[in-house]
């Protein structure tokens, strides 16, 4: 028990600092006596559940590792997970079909916690062209699969921004949630190459977005990206998804991409 207390009291000082929280103040906010949360961060006194799902939700805790938190106090998990293929989630997987063909013919994906690819509607197959067959074997991770040399990087027209502004979206990531297997991809893009540096600004949207440009024969397909995520999710499955959307940045990508995915 001494032994779980302490791991317990280990993660909650780890998620403090990550929120640069001061203790009093997480007391406080938690509505639990300093000296209390003092002792269970040290092993010396056992959360209760409840007292967890507190000191959670004042920390942000992502809900994955909330569960973390819970198991190693001893206490049963509080948000259930299911296979994308359970049938209580068939609903769920025909919005996303109806939501992935709706947008054609623009890209658009679905992606996990990792980044890996669930699923894709036909409009991205042109993006892919020529990559490596490596990097489409399953699993994909979609980020591999753009900043790899073997992969969409050589033919994205800007990709020191590109690829900067996708490793600024899985630094914010990493802060969130200290995911090992993020922070291992993060180190593994350090080794791929970055592109030459450009001052090129983004003309529509008053630059204040970062265009995904991609050379495709003698013609250069320019797109905003856009992610959506499920709100309010209980189940972990859920919580982990995200919908990547392709918008044409100009009228000559959206008529390209008509020829390319021509609607049934």
């Amino acid at each position: 028990m001494v032994q779980m207390s302490s791991e317990v009291g280990a993660m909650l000082r780890d998620w403090r600092a990550r929120r640069r929280v001061s203790q009093l103040d997480l007391a406080l906010d938690a509505d639990v006596s300093p000296r209390h949360l003092s002792f269970v961060e040290t092993g010396r006194a056992r959360p209760s559940r409840d007292l967890l799902l507190r000191l959670s939700e004042q920390l942000d805790v992502p809900r994955r590792e909330q569960n973390a938190l819970l198991l190693a106090a001893g206490f049963a998990p509080a948000f259930p997970e299911r296979d994308l293929a359970d049938p209580a989630l068939h609903v769920v997987r025909a919005a996303l079909d109806t939501v992935l063909t709706a947008h054609e013919p623009f890209p658009a994906l679905i992606v996990d916690r990792h980044l890996t690819m669930i699923s894709a509607n036909r409009a991205l197959a042109p993006l892919i062209e020529g990559v490596d067959p490596v990097l489409l074997e399953p699993p994909v991770n979609v980020l591999r699969l753009t900043l790899h040399p073997g992969g969409v990087s050589r033919n994205i027209v800007n990709l020191a921004e590109w690829r900067g502004f996708l490793l600024r979206q899985l630094d914010r990531e990493i802060a969130q949630t200290g995911d090992g297997t993020l922070i291992a991809l993060r180190e593994e893009m350090e080794l791929y190459p970055k592109g030459p540096a450009s001052d090129a600004r983004p003309r529509d949207f008053a630059g204040v977005a970062v265009p995904f440009r991609l050379q495709r024969g003698d013609r250069v397909l320019s797109f905003y990206s856009a992610r959506t995520v499920f709100g309010s999710p209980i189940d972990l499955t859920l919580d982990d998804l995200a919908l990547e959307t392709f918008l044409p940045a100009d009228i000559h990508t959206a008529e390209a991409m008509r020829e390319l995915c021509p609607l049934a």
